[in-house]
């Protein structure tokens, strides 16, 4: 289908397929959300067969478009295509959709069915992550090939969602629409599914904003294609197409196209009912939708051989379409070998030799708060690693999240003293969107090689948590910076002063929470950090100053200093022993302590000390790493058989029970913090080397009962 002529016949009887596969697979399965696939089916074959640059033979060739298709709950809309286009899903995998171990879960998962983009189940995710994914492939296209013309380079592409009234009511697309109105993201076009019916029936009754002028006020290009036209119904695909087309040749602005539907047409009586959008239509109504679209009304999962044939012809032109930008890329290498270079590498997924070079270290005896260490490390890596980019959600200067001397990514190219920058910067303004921020970060890390980070207070990680979640569920490494840790905030008040948040991520399943003690632990942290590409990760650093120890080898080297601990290479094991306890002192008690707090379980260690007390001093910058450790390593930290421990945390002490056991001691915050001075309010709740003490004196007496 070019220039608006209609579709074929065989075209016309593919998506009428389609339609009665989504209800089919919907009533096999007794549950599911059938309408929006089922009234969509037009739009999506007409992606996927006559717009989207794909190879269904090579769903992960680096030179696709993507689609991301942000209203999850609507999979077979995907699912289906995937399927007619041949990407290796077959009949009887969308008859067993939503079944235990199908290829075809209820929402789509990320490296679980081939031709999926991202797990998007929680509404909104999508949209915000495609904005990551438009983003991505600029810095990508000036890492690579930044002086081809528009349109020419092999890096430059269509970032497609498909998305539907609950994304766009979902404040997360808000945010990051509006970010990518003003980067100007030419190369993101959104479907938006306007058929205005969600669970509980005319989204009226929450939702009746222009959402076209919304759009526009954001800086993006805005079509309506409506369906719905004097009195009835007509699937004008030839509109959609052109407007689908226009809208991906609109590069200087993102573009949105709503297309006015009835969801479930043409199902007999429940069409355009909230009856249709998640529940079966049951056998009787699909018999009525079968008959309305001309199919056999009695037989079910059923593609005729032609017609599957007919859309599989998409594997030709994919893989056309493939051998013309493999010819490209060739291109490309022979004029630009050294980035064809960096290329090799980042697909590669290694990092360069001799690039731990570049981290700094931090000489013992100052003091240095980890957020400020945390930014000498990203200074000092920006050459090595040009793959590392990242920014900070309005709180640059607080969080250190800005590369010294690397130019902002901005649509324009600009020389103010402020962010110069253009458009293949490196540096990211996020603005004061941490939740958009945390979905952005995942689309880039989805899209391609590149490895981002984001900074914001730890304390507004809660505006975060559902991208934190997808990232840890899809196993991918954004990096999540998060300052201001603790009650050590101070003056700003409990409002900014985190207490259960580290708990509250420990609890994420396959999220690694990094809490370093001082600086040259911050540049172990980062170091290892970089070393595990798909592990998301939230690096927890303090606002004030943390004494940097003298260790007995590596950064900060000072073997002759009566207070040296040892090498700080022992982050990378997520809890090392720092320090036992001095000559001629059995091993009576476990301190074991994260971040800022470490330094109080020293001081207790000098205490109880000169009480005839041996105290190890352990510190744990991340139980999840301890965790992945072998039982040998554990038990050389923690020997079950020193059963008094005490853990030293500026959190809620829930995380510690089962490091401290019964006979142990936590010194944590169960309630919420206070407004004063830092010092003050940690002194308060028994942050001191002489609280540490005198509970580790408790923990040895219950130990000994």
């Amino acid at each position: 289908m070019t220039d608006s002529r209609p579709l074929t016949d065989l075209d016309r009887r593919a998506i009428a397929a389609a339609k009665a596969l989504a209800a089919d697979a919907v009533d096999k399965a007794g549950n599911g959300h059938p309408g929006t696939a089922i009234s969509l089916a037009p739009a999506a074959y007409t992606l996927y067969q006559y717009l989207v640059r794909h190879d269904p033979a090579d769903p992960a060739w680096p030179g696709r478009d993507r689609v991301v298709l942000s209203a999850g709950h609507a999979s077979l809309t995907l699912y289906v295509q995937l399927y007619l286009a041949g990407y290796g899903i077959e009949i009887d995998d969308v008859a067993n959709l939503r079944q235990w171990g199908s290829l075809l879960p209820g929402h789509p998962e990320y490296r679980h069915t081939p031709g999926v983009e991202m797990t998007t189940g929680p509404l909104g995710q999508g949209l915000a992550s495609a904005v990551g994914m438009a983003m991505a492939a600029r810095r990508e296209r000036g890492l690579f090939d930044p002086d081809a013309a528009p349109g020419t380079s092999p890096f430059d592409h269509t970032i497609w969602v498909i998305a539907g009234d609950g994304d766009l009511q979902e404040g997360v697309t808000a945010e990051a629409s509006s970010l990518a109105g003003t980067q100007e993201l030419g190369n993101l076009v959104v479907l938006y599914d306007a058929n205005k019916i969600s669970i509980e029936g005319d989204v009226d009754i929450a939702f009746t904003e222009d959402v076209c002028a919304r759009y526009e006020a954001y800086g993006w290009h805005t079509q309506c294609v409506d369906w719905r036209r004097d009195g009835h119904y007509e699937e004008d695909i030839a509109a959609l197409y052109d407007a689908l087309r226009t809208a991906a040749a609109t590069t200087s602005r993102p573009s949105i196209v709503a297309l006015r539907t009835i969801i479930a047409w043409p199902a007999p009586t429940k069409q355009n009912t909230a009856g249709s959008h998640g529940a079966k239509l049951g056998a009787e109504e699909t018999a009525g939708l079968k008959r309305a679209l001309g199919l056999d009304p009695d037989r079910a999962f059923v593609v005729p051989p032609e017609v599957l044939d007919h859309a599989r012809g998409v594997r030709a032109r994919g893989g056309a379409a493939h051998a013309e930008w493999d010819a490209a890329i060739a291109r490309w290498r022979s004029r630009d070998p050294k980035r064809a270079e960096l290329w090799d590498r980042l697909q590669a997924g290694t990092l360069p030799d001799g690039w731990t070079d570049a981290l700094p270290d931090f000489p013992a005896g100052t003091a240095v708060a980890s957020r400020a260490a945390s930014g000498k490390v990203l200074t000092a890596l920006a050459e090595a690693l040009p793959e590392l980019w990242g920014g900070s959600a309005d709180l640059a200067g607080s969080n250190n999240t800005t590369m010294v001397g690397e130019p902002s990514f901005l649509p324009h190219p600009t020389d103010g003293p402020a962010w110069p920058g253009g458009p293949y910067g490196r540096t990211l303004h996020f603005g004061i969107r941490e939740h958009a921020m945390g979905a952005i970060l995942n689309g880039i890390r989805l899209h391609g090689p590149t490895r981002p980070y984001g900074g914001t207070f730890l304390v507004f990680s809660d505006y975060m948590r559902p991208p934190v979640r997808l990232a840890a569920l899809m196993g991918i490494g954004p990096i999540f910076v998060w300052t201001h840790d603790s009650i050590g905030v101070g003056e700003d008040g409990p409002t900014h002063q985190p207490v259960e948040h580290l708990a509250a991520l420990r609890a994420i399943p396959g999220f690694d929470v990094v809490r370093p003690a001082d600086a040259n632990e911050v540049v172990w942290a980062w170091k290892t950090v970089v070393e595990r590409p798909d592990s998301p990760v939230g690096i927890i650093l303090s606002r004030q100053n943390l004494p940097t120890m003298a260790r007995t080898s590596g950064p900060g080297l000072d073997p002759d200093a009566a207070d040296a601990v040892a090498p700080v290479s022992g982050v990378a094991r997520g809890a090392y022993v720092l320090a036992e306890p001095p000559a001629g002192l059995g091993l009576d008690v476990l301190l074991v302590a994260t971040g800022s707090e470490v330094h109080h379980a020293m001081g207790a260690r000098t205490i109880l000390a000169a009480e005839g007390i041996g105290a190890r001093v352990i510190s744990a910058p991340c139980l999840e790493w301890f965790a992945e450790q072998d039982g040998a390593y554990q038990a050389s930290v923690l020997p079950a058989e020193v059963r008094a421990r005490v853990s030293v945390e500026a959190g809620i002490t829930l995380p510690w029970r089962a490091v401290v056991g019964d006979a142990g001691r936590s010194i944590g915050i169960d309630t919420f913090g206070l407004p004063g001075d830092g010092e003050a309010v940690m002194r308060h709740f028994g942050f001191t080397p002489k609280n540490v003490a005198a509970k580790a004196r408790e923990s040895i007496a219950a130990a000994s009962a």
